[in-house]
């Protein structure tokens, strides 16, 4: 911006129209106070003053400017149409004025120079900043230089106090220090120890690290000068870069021989362990089968006379009981217990085969889950449920194991309702990111959760853990039936899917129950 001096508004109009039609910026003052007042509020890159002015003239204006360190840089041009004796052109220019012209000029000749003085005075302040970031540099690496010595008598220090062998390199990977446990395996503080002959591959990593300027870590060996035998290290080797550029190169050689013959011993215990696991998980594995199948011949065994006791029972009911008799309401509670007996024993029966291995195999949860409510027939069920479905994902599973887990959620939510409250079940689903019942929702997630909601009785959420536990029951068994084995069942089926499952409720608004597999 160029700033016009004068006390005369006419003059000022008459300049300033000239240099704005030749693009510059223009800002005027009608004195020499205000001039000085708008001098120290902005930045101007020329100043034209006038010479005669009331009050401060021109030359002292210039004087002013020139004795700041702020505004000595300035260059002013003094521009008269009065004072054009030679005293006064000499005082102009005494008092650091770049240029003094007398009235009347030529326009084209004043735009030349202003836009000549312009320029060097740009080229001034450029060659300043540049000078002053040169300073700064110098001052910056300066104290940087000084900064680097004193870490590196630090760092000679530290070094010394370490229990590892330590030593420093220059840029090139020379042996610069060593500190004093460099001795007990090297005669030579400038060269490095003697490594054992099948670590070569170690220091050609090494060398193509250095010339990367990249840091290293490796396992190495080094011969015992005392000793005799090679003894097993960590190498570690980082470079020193204070300001974006490598100086030096420190490094250390940590004993670790102790820790990797452990290690080694520690790892042939493994193997050996590993066997006698692999033998063991064998044994096991043939035990398990046993184990099922003598499940499977005990349930059979005992189901036969429970179905024959509740057989006889209700002959008994049915010939030699009159139907106002007493008698009846013990013959119905022996029917129901023995009734109560068997489905114990499918449920246990069911529970252990669930150890058994299976392959998984591409299922459509929505063709399982039709085949679930076909086989409920909501629309005859005596309760009359509302069942809304949502579309479910194909995922690998077991489908007989996952139709059991849909038969038992839904059948619990027909189950433990209200009275007097039709049961309204919804399922629905959604993609999921993580395992995770407070993951988020993400339609590229790896995991589907389903949901089933109902309006039963619901529970406690204290015993949330106590529902997923074999023949345990939260509600009196003698107003809802069960065996308490149908969510441990859920649980062990949903586990093997390698997903999780749980529940959240309010007693008297319902419940959630919450399955989570991988897609």
């Amino acid at each position: 911006m160029i700033l016009i001096v004068d006390d005369i508004d006419a003059n000022l109009i008459a300049l300033r129209k000239t240099l704005e039609l030749h693009g510059l910026n223009i800002d005027t003052a009608n004195s020499g106070d205000l001039a000085l007042k708008k001098i120290l509020k902005f930045d101007y890159s020329l100043i034209i003053l006038d010479v005669q002015m009331p009050g401060m003239d021109g030359f002292e204006v210039a004087e002013i400017l020139a004795q700041s360190n702020r505004t000595k840089d300035i260059p002013v041009l003094f521009l008269s149409a009065i004072s054009k004796e030679k005293k006064y052109i000499s005082r102009g220019y005494a008092s650091g004025a770049v240029d003094y012209i007398t009235k009347p000029v030529d326009p084209d000749l004043l735009i030349l120079k202003v836009k000549s003085f312009l320029k060097i005075s740009e080229q001034q302040r450029e060659l300043k900043r540049i000078q002053e970031m040169l300073f700064k540099e110098v001052e910056i690496r300066k104290a940087a230089q000084e900064k680097l010595s004193e870490e590196m008598q630090e760092l000679q220090f530290v070094l010394e106090s370490f229990p590892q062998m330590a030593f420093v390199l220059t840029t090139e990977g020379v042996l610069e220090y060593v500190n004093q446990q460099w001795l007990e395996y090297s005669n030579d503080s400038s060269s490095f120890p003697n490594k054992h002959p099948s670590d070569d591959s170690v220091w050609k990593d090494w060398n193509e690290h250095l010339q990367q300027g990249l840091a290293f870590t490796s396992e190495i060996r080094f011969k015992h000068l005392e000793l005799g035998e090679f003894r097993y290290f960590l190498m570690k080797v980082v470079p020193i870069q204070p300001l974006g550029v490598i100086t030096k190169w420190v490094g250390t050689f940590t004993d670790i021989h102790q820790q990797k013959m452990a290690n080694e011993h520690l790892e042939f215990l493994v193997q050996k362990r590993t066997k006698q696991l692999t033998l063991k998980n064998s044994d096991l594995e043939f035990s398990n089968h046993e184990l099922q199948q003598f499940a499977w011949v005990v349930s059979h065994d005992l189901k036969e006379p429970i179905r024959k006791i509740e057989m006889i029972v209700k002959m008994i009911k049915d010939r030699y009981i009159e139907k106002s008799s007493p008698a009846n309401d013990y013959i119905d509670r022996a029917v129901n217990s023995a009734k109560r007996m068997r489905v114990l024993i499918d449920d246990l029966l069911v529970y252990s085969r669930l150890s058994a291995k299976v392959d998984l195999e591409s299922t459509d949860l929505n063709i399982v889950l039709k085949e679930v409510l076909d086989d409920l027939d909501s629309e005859f069920h005596p309760k009359q449920p509302t069942i809304t479905i949502a579309s479910l994902p194909i995922i690998n599973a077991i489908p007989s194991q996952i139709r059991q887990v849909f038969q038992n959620l839904i059948g619990n939510a027909l189950k433990f309702t209200k009275p007097g409250v039709p049961p309204i079940i919804s399922i629905t689903t959604q993609r999921v990111l993580e395992k995770s019942v407070a993951s988020t929702e993400d339609e590229n997630g790896k995991f589907c959760k389903i949901t089933v909601n109902d309006n039963g009785i619901g529970f406690d959420e204290n015993l949330l853990d106590k529902i997923f536990i074999i023949f345990q029951s939260l509600n009196n068994r003698q107003l809802y039936e069960g065996t308490g084995i149908g969510l441990a069942i859920a649980k062990k089926i949903i586990e093997k899917h390698n997903g999780i499952i749980t529940a959240t409720s309010t007693p008297g608004k319902g419940s959630s129950f919450i399955v989570i597999l991988p897609l």
